[in-house]
């Protein structure tokens, strides 16, 4: 074996070896599974399980309903994520799609949020009978609604506004549909949808306390979590 090559492998094998970081990266992301885990089997419990008082002001509960409100943000965000992907490329992508897609993202953005928990929840809590699993797609799509409208209007206008001279440099080096979007315009439309999507996770928090106590007819059901937390303390 000559000496570069011995010198190329002990820097593979160097780069393999975990180092302090990956002490304390391993830990976090282990955690983050096992409480993803813990939190997607409690969802499938029935909903007579959710016995009264649901939310204690006791302030030890608090990194308990901090983490089941963050996990349902998260959600909400990968949804509107998916969801800007999808609806903003189709509509930029075709004209005769954009003429109706626009006009019904408009229409969507200008229905108050809270307009939507009316119906979706009888939607999501009759799609899953008896479940802790409707309430939480239904939490989950209140914050939904806060969050995509203005994410997928900036990444629209995002790939209508793409440089021509990218265009052409694109062309040039014959990138397929799927890598162009990933290579160029979705970096392109980076700047624009990071700063939409950190206005779309602040605004997502005004309507947690609203959507994680969800009245249907007589009957209220209240999720644990900080927002129904806030909502119990101001009753109190």
């Amino acid at each position: 074996m000559s000496e570069l090559q011995f010198r190329h492998e002990a820097t593979v094998v160097a780069g393999i070896r975990p180092n302090r970081w990956d002490l304390v990266a391993f830990p976090l992301i282990i955690g983050l599974i096992a409480i993803a885990g813990i939190g997607a089997h409690e969802t499938w419990k029935p909903l007579a399980e959710l016995k009264e008082p649901v939310v204690s002001l006791d302030p030890s509960y608090l990194p308990e309903y901090a983490l089941r409100t963050v996990l349902r943000m998260l959600a909400a965000m990968v949804g509107s994520l998916l969801f800007t992907f999808i609806y903003a490329t189709i509509a930029a992508k075709s004209r005769r799609a954009e003429k109706l897609l626009i006009p019904i993202l408009d229409i969507l953005q200008s229905v108050p949020i809270l307009g939507y928990i009316s119906f979706t929840v009888t939607f999501f809590l009759a799609l899953f009978p008896g479940m802790i699993l409707g309430a939480e797609f239904a939490v989950i799509f209140a914050v939904f609604t806060s969050q995509a409208w203005n994410m997928t209007f900036s990444f629209y206008q995002s790939l209508r506004t793409v440089p021509r001279d990218l265009e052409e440099a694109s062309r040039n080096f014959q990138l397929s549909p799927w890598r162009k979007f990933w290579k160029l315009e979705v970096p392109f439309a980076m700047p624009g949808l990071i700063w939409n999507m950190m206005m779309s996770a602040s605004g997502g928090w005004f309507f947690v306390v609203a959507a994680e106590a969800i009245t249907v007819g007589d009957k209220t059901i209240t999720l644990p979590g900080i927002g129904a937390y806030l909502a119990r303390a101001l009753d109190e």
